[in-house]
């Protein structure tokens, strides 16, 4: 029987998106940069009054001119913090309760799109997306104003600057998951 339960495919993720099975099987730490002994990052949180870490850890982040980026996401009770780990310097912090939804695909890519109506919206990468989006929901759920929803296409928009809006499209191919970001005009 134990087995049987190892050899079966992971469960989706919210019932909808694919997983691979190393993704089903991590271990879930939360702070996987070890923030209370890095002077600047609790700094961070620590002038912004938020005791509270969730989760840290270093994600790519998708520029306004399509470029990866690798920058440190800092999720709290009640903000995300974007953080350049080249320059030490704080590049975005976004309210949770500014956050309408996160978008990611139905398939075992790595993509999710967090939208922020007020202000731009920001796409990143990681291969913990499964855990930070549990937290970000679990967090406005403990917040009783607000709620993150989760919405699973395997095509979106998001806005990457105030005057441009992007669409990402997932396709299956032999062998895995090709990801298309494309211009919109508008």
């Amino acid at each position: 029987m134990e087995g049987e339960a190892a050899s079966r495919p992971p469960r989706p993720f919210m019932g909808v998106k694919a997983r691979r099975g190393a993704s089903f099987r991590r271990d879930v730490k939360g702070d996987y940069l070890d923030v209370p002994s890095d002077p600047f990052l609790s700094a961070i949180l620590s002038k912004q009054g938020d005791e509270t870490l969730l989760f840290a850890d270093k994600v790519l982040k998708c520029t306004g001119t399509g470029k990866m980026k690798r920058c440190i996401l800092m999720i709290t009770g009640s903000a995300i913090y974007l953080v350049d780990p080249d320059a030490d310097v704080l590049k975005r912090r976004i309210m949770l309760a500014s956050i309408d939804k996160i978008c990611l695909s139905k398939l075992s890519d790595n993509f999710f799109a967090v939208i922020v109506p007020s202000e731009y919206d920001c796409l990143m990468a990681s291969t913990r997306k499964t855990e930070i989006v549990t937290v970000l929901v679990e967090a406005s759920k403990s917040r009783s104003e607000y709620e993150i929803g989760v919405v699973f296409s395997n095509r979106f928009e998001y806005r990457a600057a105030a005057d441009m809006v992007k669409e990402v499209r997932f396709a299956e191919v032999d062998g895995g998951i090709k990801t298309r970001i494309v211009k919109k005009y508008r």
